[in-house]
């Protein structure tokens, strides 16, 4: 609605220009910071609203101060009671900065409200200061002896914002909301909000965004580290009888997965300057124990750490700004791959890969784990990669592969009936003297396959003693009847050591099996007669005492074959 200077004049004074507040709100913590104050006509009939032309009109006929006296005196009024920590923004225009009225003027008013101008952040556009820039330097000193903070608004916009910030004691930034709408779905504007924002940490200014609609707004303003933000999303303009209702609000919460410091305001990385994150960053570079770096798009090294470049051989500067091709052309082929994978936004972690060693001593092995960086528009950015040098690891591996195949080889032309486990018992090698040697029933034996052939009766108490030998490193001593290719039920014992790590870990198991059949069931014949004689030397089965002595000699003669065998 367009209202005439005759309408404008009533309504000043009439007194019906009033205040309304639109909440700002820290994007970490979702809690409220403060208001700005903005201008409304409550009229009788059309009720409260913001004429198009009620600013052009007041700046055209010299009604500036008017307007701003009968809005700042009810807000500061208003506002006086809030709680102390709540701040109250308001705009000055340029007509006002070009005579030091602006200092004394809000003094005044704050003075009759009782209302603290340490509480005040006075924010003014570049077209503000353009036109007089030693009258607005002198203002905006006298405003901060007042204890006010100055805020450059609309940052971006202008031509002269970076002289204007090295010139005038500004501690704020406001970045236009123009950028903040389309920072969604325009990588431009994402990235003149991150300079702004970027310029301001270095600068110490703190960041406050307008225009803030979406919760996908609010998030990619925190991940970029915007302190404030005020638009729709966290509040429409309200008059001062809402506001008690705001201010009891809950605080809105932080976006998830991003740091929220606690009562002891803990600090994170979003609150530190650019110089001392790259700082932070570096000490933990530099302290990880395993090597670490990150690439852009086109696998050229952006950073990296010392424990990296030690292990390639070469300084960290000859790995900046060259390609991982450049810095080791034979390791390229066996991660490229991988690397395509991450670029499409895949994390993949673990790659043993072999790679010939620039250092001097000959090849290596290391694991490597990558990571995608993503924007706050989740585009992938670059690579964080982590490699850790498992030489020795690998070459212990391969040397007890070997030694295994050695002993296989060993065990096969021998004979004898030999086998190997892991440390958690797990079958991993059986001499084909325990099987058939057709490459099913070699398999069938792997793992723990092989308990599968153990007789009903004795697998619970060969499972018992094979537990209780993997818990406690005790050699193993058991027997039992396995069912042989023939159908037949034979009894096996098998004994075997274990070797240990220096750490005192279990890392395998070492025994053999041996054929006890003849003198297991000896032994079982023996039981049979003795259970016989036994029963023959019962008064009731009349046994003379002859016979006794005849059934005691052939079981004397029988155990002394036994023990033989």
């Amino acid at each position: 609605m367009v209202i005439s200077l005759e309408d404008f004049h009533r309504a000043l004074s009439d007194d019906e220009l009033v205040p309304h507040f639109q909440p700002i709100a820290a994007l970490r913590t979702g809690a409220l910071a403060g208001f700005e104050v903005l201008a409304r006509w409550s009229h009788r009939v059309h009720g409260e609203f913001l004429p198009s032309n009620l600013i052009e009109l007041a700046e055209t006929n010299g009604l500036i101060d008017e307007l701003c006296e009968q809005v700042f005196s009810k807000a500061f009024a208003a506002f006086a009671a809030a709680p102390e920590h709540l701040r109250l923004s308001i705009n000055v225009l340029p007509a006002q900065f070009e005579t030091m009225r602006l200092p004394r003027f809000l003094q005044r008013l704050a003075e009759a409200a009782n209302f603290s101008l340490t509480r005040l952040t006075v924010e003014m556009t570049e077209s503000a200061l353009v036109q007089n820039l030693r009258a607005s330097e002198a203002a905006c000193n006298e405003l901060k002896e007042l204890g006010c903070r100055l805020s450059l608004d609309d940052f971006g916009t202008g031509y002269s914002s970076l002289a204007h910030l090295q010139s005038l004691p500004f501690d704020e930034l406001k970045i236009d909301r123009s950028f903040v709408s389309k920072m969604s779905n325009r990588r431009e504007s994402r990235k003149i909000v991150a300079a702004i924002i970027g310029l301001g940490n270095t600068l110490g200014l703190s960041t406050v965004a307008e225009g803030i609609e979406t919760a996908a707004q609010s998030d990619i303003l925190l991940w970029l580290g915007c302190e404030l933000g005020q638009g729709w999303h966290f509040g429409r303009p309200s008059p001062f009888h809402i506001v008690p209702t705001i201010i009891a609000k809950s605080p809105r919460p932080a976006a998830p997965g991003l740091a929220t410091p606690g009562e002891d305001w803990a600090v994170s990385s979003l609150e530190a300057l650019p110089t001392l994150r790259l700082a932070q960053l570096q000490a933990i570079y530099d302290g990880a124990p395993i090597g670490l770096c990150f690439t852009d798009c086109d696998f050229r090294f952006v950073s990296l750490n010392q424990k990296l470049a030690d292990m390639n051989g070469l300084s960290v500067a000859e790995h900046l700004g060259r390609t991982v091709q450049e810095v080791m052309p034979a390791l390229l082929p066996h991660v490229e791959t991988y690397l395509a994978r991450v670029l499409r936004g895949e994390a993949i972690s673990d790659i043993e890969v072999p790679r010939p060693r620039l250092a001097p001593g000959g090849s290596g092995w290391i694991l490597c784990s990558y990571q995608p960086a993503f924007d706050e528009a989740d585009d992938v950015i670059g690579i964080s990669i982590s490699v850790l040098d498992i030489s020795e690891k690998k070459k212990a591996e391969l040397d007890l592969k070997e030694s295994e195949f050695v002993q296989s080889t060993i065990i096969e032309i021998s004979g004898q009936t030999l086998w190997t486990m892991d440390a958690s018992g797990t079958n991993l090698q059986m001499s084909s003297a325990w099987v058939q040697t057709q490459p099913e029933s070699r398999n069938h034996v792997r793992n723990l396959g092989w308990l599968e052939a153990v007789h009903a009766q004795d697998l619970k108490a060969t499972i018992r003693k094979m537990k209780k030998a993997v818990a406690t490193g005790q050699p193993v001593d058991m027997e039992y009847r396995i069912q042989g290719t023939d159908g037949q039920w034979r009894w096996m014992r098998s004994r075997g050591l274990p070797r240990f790590a220096k750490s005192g870990e279990v890392i395998r198991w070492y025994g053999t099996f041996e054929d006890i059949h003849e003198r297991k069931s000896l032994e079982l014949e023996v039981k049979r007669a003795d259970a016989k004689l036994r029963a023959a030397g019962q008064p009731a089965r009349g046994a003379s005492s002859d016979e006794l002595l005849l059934g005691r000699r052939s079981l004397s003669t029988t155990r002394q074959i036994l023990g033989e065998a």
